[in-house]
């Protein structure tokens, strides 16, 4: 008897899994499409230097 509720059981987590990894997805991410990048890149030479106009 333990045996068959210990092997429903790795069944049930297992079938959980696979409806997760296989099943629509439940993104609740705003349809506004892909926004610009607004901000500086990184330049390592000027990081650890101060801005003029920020003195």
């Amino acid at each position: 008897m333990a045996i068959s509720k210990i092997i429903a059981n790795i069944t049930h987590y297992i079938s959980e899994a696979a409806m997760r990894i296989f099943g629509p997805t439940d993104d609740a991410y705003p349809v506004i499409g892909i926004q610009p990048f607004t901000g500086e890149p990184y330049d390592k030479r000027t990081a650890d230097t101060l801005n003029p106009i920020e003195t």
